[in-house]
This record gives structure tokens, sequence and C-alpha cells, in this order.
């Protein structure tokens, strides 16, 4: 049962990424006539140049992709990217059939708000091991031939797409507002899967020590590694904790520094990536 719920709670999370990123597809980028990438931005050229409602060219393309990659990589291809394609394609029926004019009347304005919505959508939807398809599964069929990696493709099939608006609008000034979109969107997407997984590693000198690292133990229940240490200048022997926390327990812990030892040294620093108890599993 509990399965159950967490499974039916993983595709609400991902039915709401999709409404959000739908939104900003159709609220924002279609309306102002701003080309981004992905599938989206192929089936956006075709509704400009023929205005047939995205909607169909989307699923079309995304149904053969599909396919092929069924063919291709196998039939545990993730229902997950079936799923997203299909109500994708729903969101983006209503609520184009709904959004005829821009919500706001300056491009740059839109193709940043469209950008952060598509990527705060994707982001959501990779965050539950989800996929929207599109060039995802153009760039894993590749990857499985030829050494390149996936990320590249994507790359790669972003610009195409966004130039490929020059020949409908004969205009530079949308291929960059494309340009800005796809900008805006990576970065929410990385934004939204890193941002409340970043971590942060401490270095706290103080003579206190004991008790700070007492009360961080039991108060934030996070480890702390003590480290000898020999002052170069004054050639005291100190001792130095070393404390790995996430971003969001970082005011907490200075908080508890500077109850205990309002003059303690503390160096902060922002750490890749952590693996272990606590942070990040190793996948592969």
């Amino acid at each position: 049962m509990s399965k159950l719920l967490k499974n039916f709670r993983t595709y609400v999370i991902i039915t709401i990424g999709l409404f959000i990123n739908a939104l900003g597809w159709t609220a924002f980028l279609i309306p102002a006539e701003i080309t981004g990438g992905g599938i989206t931005g192929v089936a956006t050229l075709i509704f400009y140049a023929t205005e047939i409602p995205v909607w169909i060219p989307y699923l079309i393309i995304n149904f053969v992709l599909i396919l092929l990659s069924i063919k291709i990589l196998g039939k545990n291809f993730g229902i997950k990217t079936i799923y997203s394609t299909v109500v994708l394609t729903l969101f983006f029926s209503v609520l184009q059939g709904i959004i005829k004019e821009p919500i706001v009347n300056e491009n740059f304005m839109s193709s940043v708000l469209g950008g952060i919505m598509a990527g705060v959508g994707v982001g959501i939807v990779f965050s539950q091991g989800g996929s929207t398809g599109g060039t995802d599964i153009i760039a894993m069929v590749i990857n499985k031939y030829r050494n390149i990696s996936p990320g590249k493709v994507i790359l790669y099939a972003d610009v195409i797409i966004i130039s490929s608006s020059f020949l409908i609008f004969r205009s530079i000034e949308k291929i960059v507002y494309g340009y800005v979109t796809m900008a805006v969107t990576a970065y929410a997407i990385d934004l939204l899967l890193t941002g409340a997984k970043r971590t942060i590693q401490l270095f706290i000198f103080s003579k206190m020590h004991d008790a700070i690292a007492e009360k961080i133990s039991t108060e934030i229940n996070r480890g702390i590694t003590l480290i000898d240490g020999t002052g170069w200048y004054t050639k005291q022997n100190s001792k130095i904790l070393m404390v790995l926390v996430k971003k969001q327990e970082s005011n907490n812990l200075l908080r508890i520094i500077k109850e205990i030892d309002p003059d303690a040294f503390i160096s902060v620093n922002n750490v890749m990536g952590v693996y272990g108890k606590g942070f990040d599993r190793i996948k592969g």
C-alpha cells in the first residue's frame, strides 16, 4: 500500500511539473513567438509556419521517437516518459486553446519568465525520475552507437532548433530571445535539481571546540571531524572542526557557533558533491 501511495505521489508531482512547463510555453513563449529548444521547440516552429496547434506535432514526433527508442533501447524504456508525453500533450491542447495573447508585452520578459517556468517544470519531472522525451530520446539513441555525450547532443539540437526560427521570422532578435530562453531554462533545471542538495563545508577554529561539536551533534545531527592543527605564527597546537551540512542547515549551525564562541574563526566553502550517509547516494 505504501508503495502504491508513493507511486501516486510521484505521478502527482510529475503532473504538476508538466503543467508548469506547459504554462510557461503557452502563456509566455508561444504568444510572443519565441522558440525554445527540444521537440516542443520544433512543434512551436511548425505552429508558427502552419498554425497547426502545438500539441499535434508534439504528440506525433514524440510517438515516433518513443517507438524508435523501444525498438533500439529496449521494451523497458520508461513508462514515465510515455506518461509525461501524453499529459503534456493534453496540457498543450487545453492551455493553447485558452491563452491567445501574451501575458506580458515585452519579449525579453516573456523569454525569461517562460524559460523559468519551462525549466522548473522539467526540473520537477527530472527530480521524480521522469523525462519529457523528445531530444532526450535522440541523445540516448545516438549515445548508444557513438561516443557522444547526451548533453552535447541536446545542446546541439537546441541550437539548431532555435536558429531555425530565422527561416520563419527572418529576425536575429527572435533567435537571441530563443537563446535567452534556452539559457534560463537550463539554469532553472540545474538550480531546482541541485539547490536543495547543495552542501557546504565548514572549518571551525575555536578553543571551545568540544562544546561546539557536542551541540552540533545533538541539535543538527551531523557528524564532525576533529583535526589536529598548529598555528604557524603562534606555534601553538589547536583543534579544528570540519563539518559538512546541507545549505539550509548552515544558518542554524552558525547560530550555534556564535552562541558558544562569538570569536570563533570559520571558513565556509561550497562543495560540488558529497556522497555517503546523510547525503547523496553514489549511482551506477
